[in-house]
């Protein structure tokens, strides 16, 4: 079996992915899964070429994009800003009647009729998709609006009264059935038109811009690696590189592949990967992962996995799996259409055949069909959430809060569980003394400056951290052991660093006076290093991860909201329990792998919980991407951020209740916006149906809830965070 990806372009909603599923797993040997979200279909197939399934894809009324196909500039941005400034004037001369000079009518047909037919015809195609396949959805809603609207015009230009010198739009409430023909809709289809490929290509943007995930990921990785052979190294791209070549690694720079240590020592920053927040001593026999950073000393090491076989590809491969198997919730205008569009067909042919019943005149009818038709159009439906969004967005961008897309806002009301990453989430992610421990008769500042004037030469993150905590005399010598510490000359005094048992047997100094202070700060998750200077023991330094100010407070901020939290972590045991004790969180799951944590998610949601995950590491980015909501914070990774549903801009975790808050009042805000929308609309449709209706007040009524929807939406302006 092999396997590839179709990149698709055209679809407009989950059916459509469902049958070019359906069209794909017809062939024999094929095995497809189509994502609407990535806009991606994957098959795995025996025997079946890349051409036979392009050409299945567009047998269903689909394309497949090239994979080297060079960017192009948005289809869909020019179809709105062209069809933008044909409508406007349409709109001016429709409704300012001052402005209506002899002949206008006609002026606007030339302006209106191509966003009509050439700005809606995404929708016109969607709609007689949908049509071909018996299903009906808001292109089919705005194809019928759109078009109707067209039509009568043409009717009342061509064939009734509105065509004449000096027409003039009157807009009043109430019309007569014999006066139909006498005004034009033009302004109502270019606008419709204009207000849902607005919405379109904001929905466009976010659901392409969620794709960028994988390219993050695998952006992480070396670009270049000394290539160690017959003692010369050469700068050659990681591609190049085979199982078994061996690479120097120098301080600063990433392992470029997957391998064995075979000269040399350092501590390798893996925290991107691991989750770890203390970097990893290797030497000779260990292994190494690519990506990973070195931290201090050089490293040889031997190639042993490359390409598709690296751990940061396989991360990549369980990214794409758990955005695959992410359910997109269908747009809740979807959803509403699919009743209201068919009823709304039903009123308007029930109109038509009533009063060709009842002896009135085919004019008659037909004014009472099309009105009908045309007050259902979604001028307001297609503002309900763009308008919403772009407000909710925009408020939340002030405030430091990036949420992706309108399909993130229906999870926020469902969940119930925070899964929350350690290591940069809830703590700072970077080392910190966090306790000293002085010995018998030694004062905590002598214990810090000499231990600080000891390790500046250090480029060990531990030893860097140390150095930063006190002022210091710079040593007049350092020495560096790796893997057990260091030493240097300081103050005149001969001062030594690192591993109590290293200080042991290497020094012959005695450690039994601190050795259970070391024990229970250990426990605690923390790297705890001995000082010693002139031979005796001067105290103990635990260098540590230390926990954000106001992560308790986010945490209790989470509970209000009815949310419980778990820690999730790839740190040890010690240190993962300290942390959840500081901030109140009882369910702790350290050591986790990141598939893993991915796992977890998943054993959540098996178990019935509606899953928020929150991380900011490469490590997290699959478990955000299968988490029922994913928040990333801004101080990580770009695959996380790519990964998640809603960027925290500022790492703050506070600001996380602050996110779930306001998107469920832009949610809020959406529901309240599609249901005003319908309901000025359903409230005209009897008298649109009596043909009493003058054709202007549907487009007014529009107008109206349109109006509203965007007052509405303006709410969302006032939405103030919790106070710091």
């Amino acid at each position: 079996m092999s396997e590839q990806t179709l990149d698709i372009e055209g679809m407009t909603c989950a059916s459509c992915a469902n049958r070019i599923e359906r069209k794909l797993n017809k062939l024999p040997g094929v095995e497809a899964s189509v994502n609407y979200a990535t806009e991606k279909a994957s098959v795995r197939s025996e025997g079946v070429s890349r051409d036979e399934l392009v050409a299945a894809v567009e047998a269903a009324g689909y394309a497949v994009r090239s994979p080297a196909a060079p960017p192009q500039r948005d289809p869909l941005l020019q179809r709105l800003l062209i069809s933008a400034a044909l409508a406007l004037p349409v709109l001016v001369l429709s409704m300012a009647p001052a402005l209506q000079f002899p002949n206008w009518q006609w002026l606007v047909l030339a302006l209106g009729a191509p966003v009509a037919l050439w700005g809606a015809w995404p929708f016109h195609r969607a709609a007689a998709m949908n049509l071909r396949h018996g299903a009906v959805t808001m292109d089919t809603l705005v194809s019928v609006g759109v078009l109707a609207a067209l039509g009568w015009s043409l009717y009342a230009l061509f064939f009734g009264m509105a065509g004449r010198t000096g027409m003039r739009m009157e807009i009043t409430l109430l019309g007569h059935p014999s006066q139909g023909a006498g005004e034009i809709y033009l302004e109502v289809a270019a606008i419709v038109t204009v207000f849902v490929l607005a919405g379109r290509w904001v929905e466009h943007r976010a659901k392409r811009e969620s794709g960028a995930a994988l390219q993050a990921l695998l952006e992480l990785g070396a670009k270049e690696a000394s290539l160690l052979r017959d003692g010369v190294e050469t700068r050659v791209p990681v591609a190049q590189l085979q199982v078994g070549d061996r690479v120097v690694v120098r301080p600063g720079e990433k392992i470029p592949a997957d391998g064995l240590v075979v000269e040399g020592s350092s501590a390798v920053d893996a925290s991107m990967l691991s989750g770890e927040s203390v970097p990893v001593e290797v030497g000779p026999g260990d292994t190494v992962v690519g990506a990973t950073v070195n931290a201090s000393g050089r490293l040889v090491v031997e190639v042993r996995r490359v390409g598709g076989d690296t751990e940061l590809a396989r991360m990549g491969r369980l990214l794409e799996q758990a955005q695959s198997g992410k359910a997109e919730v269908q747009r809740l205008a979807d959803r509403v259409s699919s009743v209201f569009v068919p009823v709304v067909f039903g009123l308007a042919a029930i109109a038509f055949a009533g009063w060709l019943i009842a002896g009135a005149p085919l004019e008659v009818a037909f004014t009472a069909a099309v009105t009908t038709l045309i007050i259902a159009c979604p001028c307001a439906l297609g503002l309900a959430t763009p308008t919403a969004l772009l407000v909710g967005t925009g408020r939340g961008a002030q405030l430091g809060i990036l949420i992706r897309g309108p399909q993130v806002l229906e999870q926020t009301r469902r969940i119930d569980t925070v899964v929350l990453d350690k290591t940069g989430t809830v703590t700072e992610g970077r080392m910190r003394v966090s306790d000293v421990v002085p010995a018998s008769g030694v004062a905590r500042e002598t214990l810090l400056a000499l231990a600080a004037g000891a390790e500046d030469g250090s480029e060990h993150p531990v030893g860097r951290a140390i150095a930063s905590a006190s002022p210091f005399t710079p040593a007049e010598s350092f020495a560096s052991h790796p893997g057990a510490g260091v030493q240097a000359v300081v103050e005149g005094r001969l001062v030594v660093a690192g591993k109590l048992g290293w200080l042991m047997s290497d020094w012959s100094i005695a450690t039994d006076e601190l050795e259970p202070a070391a024990a229970r700060l250990e426990r605690s998750g923390a790297t705890v290093v001995g000082i010693a200077a002139d031979g005796r023991m001067l105290g103990l330094i635990a260098v540590a991860d230390t926990v954000k100010e106001g992560s308790a407070a986010a945490i209790a901020s989470l509970r209000a909201l009815g949310l419980t939290p778990v820690l999730l972590t790839g740190d040890n045991e010690g240190a993962a329990r300290a942390v959840a004790a500081a901030v109140g969180i009882d369910d702790v799951r350290a050591g986790v792998t990141p598939a893993g944590k991915l796992e977890a998610i998943r054993d959540l949601q098996a178990h019935g919980r509606v899953v928020a995950m929150v991380g900011d590491g490469v490590n997290d980015a699959a478990a955000l991407a299968a988490a029922d909501l994913g928040l990333a914070m801004g101080g990580g990774t770009d695959a996380a951020i790519a990964a998640s549903d809603i960027t925290i801009v500022s790492g703050d975790l506070r600001v996380v209740p602050d996110a779930v808050r306001l998107a469920r009042r832009t949610l809020g805000v959406i529901r309240g916006n599609l249901f005003w929308a319908f309901a000025y609309n359903v409230a005209a449709l009897p008298v649109a149906m009596l043909a009493l209706l003058n054709p202007i007040v549907a487009g007014a009524a529009m107008a109206f809830s349109s109006v509203f929807v965007v007052l509405n939406s303006l709410r969302l302006r006032g939405f103030q965070a919790s106070a710091r």
